[in-house]
Formats: C-alpha cells, structure tokens, sequence
C-alpha cells in the first residue's frame, strides 16, 4: 500500500526483487495506490510492468488498502504467504526468503518479522507486547517523556529480551509481516475501522486467538530497513489524529467504553497543556509563528479527538 512516495517505493521494488532473486521462489508483486498525486501508478506501469496495480480512487489507509490486495490474494487462491511491506523499507539482502524459511519451518507460526533498522542504520524497535490499560496511558504522551523507564514501557518493549535474539512475540510493528494465508483465512482482514495504526496490533491478536498462542515469530537474521512515516509526515495533525482515534478505537474494543473515554479525556487534557504552554511562550514572543501553527493543530487534534 503506497501514498506519495514513488521514489521510495521504486527502491523498495529494487530490493524485494534483489532478495527473492535466485531464492527459488516463485512470487507476485501486488501494490495497492492510496490515490497518490505524484506519478506513482504511471511509474509503476513504465518501470515495472509485471507488478499488480490496484488503484483505490480515494486514500483508504493501512488496513483499507492492504485488504484490497488480500482479497486478491484470497479469492485467488495460490499463495501460501503474503507479505505486507510499507513502501518506505529495503530489504537488506536475503532478507526476504529468511522469512519465508521461517515460516516453512514452523507451522505453528502465522506471522514472522525482521529486525527493523531506520536510515541511518540504527535499531528500530518492533517487537511488542499486548498494551495494557496503563500502556494506553503512558504511550506517546506526556508520561512518556517524564519517565522513559517506566515498568509499562519496558514491557511493552519487549526490554527483558535482546533484540539479537529470535523470539515469540505478541505482535510486531507492520511494516514488514510475512503472514501465512491459512491463517489470514481463520482470522479475517485487517479491521478497516482502524484507518491507520493499531490495525496491525488488532490483526495479529486475532491471529493469535484463532492460529495457536506463540504464533508470532521475531526473526532477527532478517533485516529491513525502515525510513519511517515518509507518507503520514505529508499530513502531521491527520497523523496525530489517526494514531489517537485507533488508540481510542482499541481501548473501546478491548477495555470497554468506560476506560475509553477516561483515555479521551486524558489525551484531551494532555494536548491542552501542551497548548497552553505553546500559548505562554507565543505571550513572551518566543518564535510566535511556530508557536501559533502549533496551537492551530493542538486545537484541530482536540476537536478531532
């Protein structure tokens, strides 16, 4: 799934062909445009014509996207595995058939990942566990910044084991998901209400509950590099938003309505502080046009949430 970054998903082109390249496999490339506005659908026909163009006409999100081609995929009723991968990542060497290879040598897996590195080489986290409540709380918001180390965030972070080492995880951050289509079958398509982020963590609980505990698998050996949120930096309040109301979404779902909107309430107060600081320093004249954008999209965020 692509929005916006033809140049990007022309390198990540490159380098799945470069990885499955004399693996002896046999593959398919689907890419599923988000209505993009920067050549990528003329692109892809002039530069790489075996690949499955399917437009949406509309920007649909993660999970809108992907299902697109899943469907495909389902309907037609060939492939044993199908790998979600963002538009923004490499695969770095044989990156690509490790996964496979870890899938064909355990069944009881349904999802395998990489170890995700960003740009500049260094580790991204994505390995996960299930949030808890506090986890809703503490992730992405002010809690974070005042205490790091919080016992929420190392286990949510998977802390207590390197990531140098392969594990079973709860879920891992979709950028990259080799995922076994037996088990897409069982589970069902990503949950469309999630129109970006959370849909992946939703996904592989339901796979879990239906394909066997301990069916996600962190492959280290496997390493893609990720240049992290290249389409969602394009609109950074929609980001803003959309990270919040699939938070809100998945506390609803799995906490109740209750602690759902204590969460509303809480984010609604976190950026409220953040606006009014943003608000006494545009009062003491520090650098007042980044101050008032700021409080423009503090505002948005709230009456969006």
């Amino acid at each position: 799934m692509t929005w916006n970054v033809r140049d990007l998903l022309r390198a990540c082109l490159h380098a799945v062909h470069a990885s499955l390249n004399n693996s002896g496999l046999s593959y398919e490339v689907f890419v599923v445009d988000n209505a993009s506005h920067d050549g990528t659908p003329a692109m892809l026909q002039a530069e790489f014509p075996t690949v499955r163009l399917i437009e949406s006409g509309a920007n649909l999100g993660f999970a809108g996207g992907n299902n697109l081609a899943l469907r495909v995929v389902l309907r037609e009723g060939r492939a044993r595995y199908v790998l979600l991968l963002n538009p923004d990542t490499v695969p770095v060497g044989d990156a690509l058939p490790r996964l496979v290879q870890a899938l064909e040598a355990r069944p009881a897996l349904a999802v395998v990942g990489p170890h995700l590195r960003y740009g500049d080489g260094t580790a991204q986290s994505s390995r996960r566990r299930f949030p808890t409540v506090a986890t809703l709380f503490w992730e992405s918001t002010a809690l974070a910044r005042l205490w790091p180390g919080n016992p929420w965030a190392q286990r949510y972070h998977c802390a207590a084991h390197p990531d140098t080492e392969p594990q079973p995880v709860d879920w891992l951050v979709g950028a990259a998901l080799l995922v076994r289509v037996a088990a897409i079958r069982r589970a069902g398509l990503l949950d469309e209400r999630f129109f970006m982020y959370s849909e992946e963590l939703e996904w592989q609980q339901r796979l879990q509950a239906t394909w066997g505990h301990a069916a996600v698998w962190y492959l280290p050996e496997a390493v893609i590099t990720h240049y992290e949120g290249k389409s969602s930096d394009q609109a950074a309040v929609q980001r803003q938003l959309n990270f919040n109301r699939s938070k809100l979404l998945l506390a609803r779902m799995w906490y109740g309505w209750r602690v759902a909107r204590l969460l509303r309430a809480y984010l609604c107060l976190s950026f409220g502080y953040a606006g009014a600081v943003e608000a006494l320093k545009w009062m003491l004249g520090h650098r007042r046009g980044l101050r008032r954008q700021r409080l423009v999209a503090y505002w948005q965020i709230m009456r969006g949430l």
